[in-house]
């Protein structure tokens, strides 16, 4: 299945101070920007054919590739000044670069890049700024399984926060830590047909206006995960998945699990 990435909003709480213009796609995570651990992630699951929805910021993103370097994330064997990759990232990907706008919410990005789906009915989709360790095989199993028009990934609340039940006399009931409420919510990872153009209108949004209507007709599917899933909407949350993967504590990282095992 194709993948399209929504990699061209401004990312405002990405950032730690007013000259920090790097987009959030491009925040590193260890020696590769977010992007590219989006990315390998699908990749890991056969899915290598990508569509960047591109807006700010897109001049780093394809930078990026057009300058990328194997030999910074890969082993390699040097040989005089020729380079013998011992793995490689990105050589069987395809990636789209398509400007999608500065201002374009991400239902209207999907919309611009809707021609370079081609005819494929089902694709996934995400934003791009979240990790997890989801089994997306049996992800897309399950969507199928279903029937649905449309997937996504749900997860449990991630706030520290605590709700409180109030009476309206001010008397407060109870405390609830918000991750022990039985809700869950939208994980940014979806699979997705070709159906959900029929909702999307011009300027519209994914999720108000396509997996709203769908959630109404019980056509949309929620894959329920409970395990690793993080989001890196904030310099904080980035500033944490970075430095884990300084301590060798990074469960998104599925393809490490193939990697072959060196000879001794």
């Amino acid at each position: 299945m194709k993948v399209v990435l929504f990699c061209g909003g401004y990312g405002m709480r990405m950032r730690n101070d007013r000259n920090d213009t790097i987009p959030k796609p491009m925040q590193m995570v260890g020696p590769r920007p977010l992007l590219w651990h989006v990315m390998h992630y699908y990749a890991h699951f056969g899915h290598t054919e990508f569509i960047l929805c591109l807006g700010y910021g897109a001049d780093a993103i394809k930078n990026f590739f057009l300058d990328y370097r194997e030999a910074e994330s890969n082993d390699f064997v040097l040989h005089g000044n020729k380079i013998e990759l011992l793995h490689s990232d990105i050589a069987d990907w395809s990636i789209t670069f398509v400007d999608t706008g500065l201002e374009s919410a991400i239902g209207e990005r999907l919309r611009r890049v809707r021609e370079h789906l081609d005819e494929d009915r089902c694709f996934l989709a995400n934003y791009a700024d979240v990790l997890t360790d989801a089994p997306l095989d049996d992800v897309i199993a399950q969507f199928h399984e279903s029937g649905a028009a449309a997937s996504m990934l749900v997860v449990p609340p991630q706030s520290s926060f605590h709700c409180v039940h109030v009476a309206e006399n001010g008397e407060v009931k109870e405390i609830i830590p918000v991750g022990q409420l039985p809700v869950w919510e939208n994980g940014g990872y979806f699979v997705l047909t070709d159906e959900i153009f029929d909702f999307l209108p011009p300027g519209g949004d994914l999720v108000a206006d396509v997996c709203g209507t769908l959630a109404g007709e019980g056509r949309l599917f929620g894959y329920r995960h409970g395990g690793f899933w993080k989001p890196a909407d904030t310099f904080k949350e980035r500033a944490e998945l970075d430095a884990n993967y300084s301590k060798g504590i990074h469960p998104w990282m599925v393809w490490e699990h193939s990697l072959p095992v060196p000879s001794s």
